[in-house]
């Protein structure tokens, strides 16, 4: 490697912004992400995080899972499949539309920066290899959600009484 070439640092915490509504704190969304995985159990693990707007995740839902409508996160794992092993340190992508954060925030009464964390945690669970999808009520979601809104209240020291 030639001297002074910039090396990838482990655990590295990717923000890029594509949305104009929220001014974000990226420090603070660094540190809790950096909790949130310490809290599951895989601290040092690359996450990725996208902002955008719901014409760019209804884009993005469209393009990757083909479903043409707006959604509030969407999680993309790098750690499975066929070459999920190829850099074991980069868990995935969470992509988290900031204008419906917006509006779950408001419906919820609460900060526009807890309704983002709750998202982001929804989306790095996924990459963590929890699940919900099937029935509704299943062990899965159970397991789901009871882990989200422990990781939440240990980072924000409130529980919340609803799902994003």
């Amino acid at each position: 490697m030639k001297s002074g070439a910039k090396t990838k640092k482990a655990g590295a915490i990717r923000i890029d912004s594509r949305q104009k509504r929220v001014k974000l704190d990226r420090a603070a969304l660094r540190r809790d992400v950096r909790k949130i995985l310490a809290l599951l159990g895989i601290p040092g693990r690359e996450v990725s995080l996208l902002f955008v707007d719901d014409e760019g995740i209804r884009k993005i839902n469209r393009d990757y899972l083909r479903r043409d409508r707006p959604t509030n996160v969407i999680a993309f794992s790098l750690a499975e499949g066929d070459f999920g092993d190829v850099n074991p340190g980069v868990l995935g992508d969470v992509v988290v539309s900031v204008e419906t954060a917006a509006r779950e925030a408001r419906a919820a009464g609460i900060a526009i920066e807890d309704a983002i964390l709750y998202l982001i945690l929804h989306g790095i669970l996924h990459l963590a290899g929890y699940n919900h999808e099937g029935p509704s009520g299943t062990a899965r979601a159970r397991i789901l959600f009871a882990v989200q809104e422990a990781v939440f209240f240990e980072i924000r020291g409130y529980r919340l009484d609803f799902r994003l």
